[in-house]
Formats: C-alpha cells, sequence, structure tokens
C-alpha cells in the first residue's frame, strides 16, 4: 500500500472507536424522551412505548427512555414542539399524527410552525402496508351503508375526533366534501380512548381510526357481534384482506381528479407512525438514533412486544419518509391548492 494511502487509512480506522466512545460518553446517564402527540392509550402512545422500551439497548452509552405525551391540536402542538423547542442535542425525538408533513407543505393550517424537510427522520415504526383508515359506525347509526351516508337528508352522522388538523378530522371532512357523505365532525375530545369511549356510549355515531389500533385497544369493536361496524377504508389502493366487504376511498371516487385528490391526501398514510428529531441535531448523533431505531425494530424482544400489543411493524427509513414527502412537495400546484381549500373550509 502507497504510505500516505495506508497513513489515511489507519487514522480513519483509529477515529471510529473514539467517535463511538465519544456519542457513548455523551450518552451515558443522560434520559431520551420521547415525545408523543397524543394522550396516553391510543396508537401513537402505543408505539412510542413500544420504541422507547428497546431503543436504549442499541443506543451508545445506553441512556434511559421515557414517554412525554404532549396532546393538542391533534398532534400540532408536539410538532411545533419538536421542531421549535425541544432540545436539539439528540436527547429528544418523537412521533405525530402521519398527516403533518402534509400539512406543513400545504399551507392550509397558519398555526403550522415548522418545514418537514428540514426534520431530522429517523424511520418508521409502520409503513402501514399491513393497516387501514377505516371508519367505523355504530350499527344503530342513522346510517347502514356508505350508499345511505351519501344520500342522507337531515341529521347527519356524528364522528368525534381529537382536534382541527388532526386525521380524524381533516380526513372525514375531506371526504365528506368530495365524496358527498353526510358528515358532522366533533372536534375537542383529548385523546382517542375519550372518542371511543363517546361511541360506546352513543354520544357520537363513530370516528375514522386505523385498524392497528382498534386490534390493539378496542378489539371488541372488531367482533361479529359487536356495536361497531366498518363502512370505509382509507389509505389503501386496495382492499383490506379482514375488510373485502368495505370499499376504499379510492373506489367511491366520483371521476378521475377526485381518485388523485384522494391518493394525493393518503400519501400520509405511507408516513404511518414516523418518528424524528429536531433540527440541527449533530450529525453523529442523528445517525446513532437512526442506526438504534433501526436495530430496535429488528430486534427478537420488540417484535415480541408488538405482537403481544398487536401492534404491526413494518419499519420504514430516514430516506423512505423524505421520498414519500417529496411526493407531495412535488405535487401539481393546483391539486395541493384544492387540497388547502377543502382543508380551509372543513374548519368553517
Amino acid at each position: 500500500m502507497h504510505k500516505p494511502l495506508f497513513v489515511t487509512a489507519m487514522a480513519l480506522l483509529a477515529s471510529l472507536p473514539a467517535k463511538a466512545d465519544a456519542l457513548a460518553d455523551f450518552y451515558r446517564g443522560k434520559q431520551l424522551t420521547v415525545i408523543v402527540g397524543y394522550g396516553p392509550g391510543g396508537g401513537y402512545d402505543l408505539y412510542a412505548r413500544l420504541v422507547a422500551r428497546h431503543i436504549s439497548r442499541h443506543m451508545p452509552g445506553a441512556p434511559n427512555a421515557v414517554v412525554q405525551n404532549m396532546p393538542g391540536a391533534g398532534s400540532l402542538r408536539a410538532a411545533n414542539h419538536i421542531y421549535n423547542t425541544a432540545p436539539r442535542d439528540g436527547t429528544a425525538f418523537g412521533i405525530f399524527a402521519r398527516n403533518v408533513p402534509l400539512m406543513g407543505l400545504s399551507g392550509h393550517n397558519p398555526a403550522v410552525q415548522f418545514d418537514p424537510r428540514k426534520f431530522n427522520w429517523l424511520g418508521s415504526s409502520s409503513s402501514f402496508a399491513d393497516d387501514a383508515y377505516l371508519l367505523f359506525l355504530r350499527k344503530d347509526a342513522k346510517s347502514a351503508t356508505i350508499d345511505a351516508a351519501r344520500n342522507m337528508t337531515g341529521q347527519p352522522v356524528i364522528l368525534g375526533s381529537t382536534g382541527e388538523g388532526s386525521p380524524g378530522f381533516d380526513v372525514p371532512n375531506l371526504l365528506r366534501d368530495i365524496l358527498k357523505l353526510n358528515f358532522k365532525i366533533i372536534a375537542g375530545f383529548p385523546d382517542g380512548g375519550s372518542v371511543n369511549l363517546a361511541a360506546d356510549r352513543g354520544e357520537v355515531d363513530g370516528r375514522m381510526v386505523d385498524y392497528s389500533s382498534i386490534l390493539a385497544g378496542k378489539p371488541d369493536w372488531l367482533k361479529p357481534n359487536g356495536q361497531m361496524k366498518v363502512l370505509l377504508q382509507f389509505g389503501r389502493a386496495t382492499r383490506h384482506p379482514a375488510f373485502a366487504d368495505v370499499p376504499t376511498a379510492r373506489e367511491l371516487a366520483g371521476d378521475a381528479r377526485v381518485r388523485q385528490l384522494i391518493e394525493l391526501a393518503e400519501v400520509p398514510w405511507h408516513l404511518s407512525r414516523c418518528f424524528t428529531a429536531p433540527p440541527d441535531v449533530p450529525t453523529d448523533r442523528v445517525e446513532a438514533l437512526r442506526k438504534a431505531f433501526a436495530a430496535a425494530h429488528r430486534d427478537p424482544l420488540l417484535l415480541e412486544d408488538a405482537e403481544r400489543m398487536k401492534l404491526e411493524v413494518h419499519p420504514g427509513t430516514a430516506d423512505e419518509i423524505l421520498e414519500q414527502i417529496d411526493i407531495v412537495a412535488k405535487a401539481p400546484p393546483e391539486m395541493l391548492k384544492q387540497l388547502q381549500k377543502l382543508f380551509e373550509a372543513s374548519k368553517g
């Protein structure tokens, strides 16, 4: 080997243990804060706690990890906090609603205080490949079928949601407007568990929610003799095998333009269960977090834990998250503008 090349190679090899030791020294004895934009018990909270229980074993210095619930504005409060306020030293990261990146690019919500392209994305626990975003209605609700919901007059079907800007608010409002569904959405529930309880009590007729969240938290809704039924699925190009008789939103589109709008609105569902650190975290610590996140999702202990909790684990990388965000960023401006108008109309 040529002497200068040999010297350079040896210097690089020598720097690797030093770099690893520096990371371990930084994280040893510290605490990782995993911020989740919803209250305890919902799907996002369950994934946050799953990651918090297992990521420490794969981090340099094995820092302890704790979950901090920060509900508010459909998790927009948590997204703004992570971007603007959370420590930028590699000790904080979090998870918020999958539609938040779309909000950051479409410009329809003036409360957004971030650029989704500048987050330090770590990866996703689930790509939504085996999941679905479902419309659950009580069997005694005014509408028993989608056709009935589309042709209803008078009293609308009442759906509950956590807040404006949350998927449970924006998606049914969007579908109401473009598929002509007679929905009224009641926002302001503190968390998903509260919406479920309201549906159980008959205070609302139903809600839109992930299949995986119901599997984990409300499996009685899925029983044949249960009081809930599924009328529509969103976030999928094809029907989920568990709901082969339930149409997708794309199937209900009346024309190609409406279908394209639905497909664009569904992009965030490929960003399902994404975790991110704030901007400006040192590069080596971002890489340490990404490696630990990926390793944790290959860890048999995490996979066993997820199976016990009935949580889908189908991990994605930071690059895959950015690819999906890029799809939205490069969408035809007129389509983004139309989506923005639809979302704005839903607030009125």
